[in-house]
């Protein structure tokens, strides 16, 4: 009968090295695998991904912004007197363009169509559409507000009564002029839970991006 030859030394380091490699190799296989199935949960919409946010500027939703209480009495502003710069915060091409167009053929001044910046000097994105002015714009502001759909008013610290529109992501047009709830001799109606001015710190006021000029648009104005 034959002895059974011991392993030598050199046998017992090469298994341990299989060993390890084969425990190596499964870890990675099981990696490999947990990041396939989150991939695909991902991909079907089974889970949320955590780098699939909206971005905005501004941290709280529409729901929670403290839009200024007018004052009583207060008439809405004559179209034709109240400045507009109108910027784009949506993200499209065109926008900001497109609705200065409508808000002048109602009858409103556009000073400015530009895009949108947050207080850094960065492009600014927003879920839906900001009017902004000082206390004196209030009157002006939620006149051209209630032209905008999914809008809403904040207050800011401009030194005159003009009025920013930032037209979001969620802006889908004009409200149609005849269904715009406007009377020139009714007053203006706060909104809901609204906050009155004196309790509201007003937001900075940044300068927005210069408007290109049309030979340079599609070079330099990249959203408006």
């Amino acid at each position: 009968m034959t002895t059974p030859q011991q392993p030598t030394a050199r046998d017992r380091r090469r298994r341990r090295e299989h060993e390890r490699q084969a425990l190596v190799f499964g870890i990675l296989i099981a990696i490999l695998a947990v990041i396939g199935v989150g991939s695909l949960a991902v991909y079907t919409g089974a889970v949320e991904s955590p780098f699939n946010r909206g971005f905005t500027t501004i941290g709280e939703s529409k729901d929670t912004l403290q839009q200024p209480c007018v004052p009583d009495e207060t008439m809405p502003v004559s179209y034709k007197s109240v400045s507009v710069t109108v910027l784009n915060a949506s993200g499209r091409t065109g926008i900001a363009t497109i609705t200065g167009d409508m808000l002048v053929d109602r009858g409103f001044q556009v000073a400015e169509v530009g895009n949108a910046l947050d207080e850094n000097g960065n492009a600014e994105e927003l879920p839906y559409t900001l009017v902004s002015s000082n206390a004196a714009g209030l009157a002006a502001a939620y006149t051209v507000a209630a032209q905008l759909t999914n809008s809403a008013v904040v207050l800011d610290d401009r030194p005159e009564p003009t009025v920013d529109v930032r037209v979001g992501a969620n802006f889908d047009g004009l409200i149609p002029e005849d269904e715009v709830t406007l009377e020139a001799d009714v007053p203006l109606t706060s909104p809901d839970q609204c906050t009155d001015v004196e309790d509201i710190t007003p937001r900075h006021s940044p300068e927005p991006e210069p408007e290109a000029t049309e030979e340079g648009a599609d070079s330099t104005e990249a959203s408006s």
